[in-house]
């Protein structure tokens, strides 16, 4: 009877690990239709203060209030809420901030559930305002839609670090060696001056390669790309994604404002 019991105990403790280690589901219903959305563990900060504000009702009733084609969708501002029509609204709250928490395994794909902050010379921290959100809608990419993305971003980046090595002296010194047939000579410093280059440009955070993940998402469901790295991203849409197509094809005001109120409730179900 001990030994069963003590199976049992570890059962029910095991159990427990995997139901806390499970993502949880929050239910964003609108007059547009309802998505669902997975709220990421690996995202704490975010995903907690997000739980904290849906049970309290902070977001119910406020307006996705930003709708921008191929782009995204706004909303969860208090300032939203019964707002009169043609009234610019949207500003965050700055009791309802959140250190960044930017994984690079998470990209804007369509469906990402995002939080908004100010810039980086207001906010060099990059700190979150989770007292919203956005959802992105995106667009779809060809793949040498990507190419030229990732070309974009890191050919200026390259030059920058070829300048850096690859200086007047050793392009004259490169010069003499070739003109006299000295290959050996010539390789060692041209291999050196490419390694140095390579290694650069491998540790240099700002560079744009796309993963395979990335590659696959933007060019099947789509998304925003041009984010990637400078948001937290803290959960994704799981069921309702035509929802945010039919949100994002409303007519908006010069504020980007939908001319038709989209009120949401937001509810955490798992």
């Amino acid at each position: 009877m001990k030994r069963i019991l003590l199976i049992l105990t570890g059962l029910i403790f095991l159990t427990g690990l995997q139901i806390s280690g499970q993502n949880r589901i929050v239910q964003v219903k609108t007059n547009f239709g309802t998505m669902k959305f997975s709220l990421y563990n690996e995202t704490p900060k975010h995903r907690d203060a997000f739980i904290q504000l849906a049970n309290e009702g902070y977001y119910d009733q406020t307006l996705f209030y930003r709708v921008v084609p191929d782009f995204l969708i706004q909303g969860g501002s208090r300032s939203s809420r019964n707002a009169a029509p043609g009234v610019r609204i949207g500003y965050g709250d700055p009791d309802k901030t959140v250190n960044d928490e930017i994984r690079p395994q998470f990209f804007h794909k369509k469906g990402a559930l995002c939080a908004p902050r100010q810039s980086d010379e207001i906010n060099p921290y990059k700190q979150s305002d989770i007292s919203q959100f956005f959802i992105i809608k995106g667009k779809v990419y060809t793949s040498g839609e990507l190419d030229t993305l990732e070309i974009a971003v890191n050919r200026p980046i390259q030059n920058k670090i070829t300048a850096r090595y690859l200086t007047p002296e050793i392009k004259e010194t490169l010069k003499r060696l070739k003109a006299e047939k000295k290959v050996a000579e010539f390789r060692v410093i041209a291999d050196e001056v490419r390694r140095q280059i390579d290694t650069d440009f491998s540790l240099n955070p700002d560079k744009l390669i796309f993963s395979e993940d990335q590659r696959k998402a933007y060019t099947t469901i789509g998304g925003y790309p041009d984010l990637d790295g400078k948001y937290t991203i803290f959960g994704e849409c799981i069921s309702g994604l035509e929802v945010i197509d039919k949100i994002a094809t409303l007519k908006t005001d010069a504020n980007n404002r939908p001319l038709t109120d989209v009120k949401m409730t937001v509810t955490i179900l798992e």
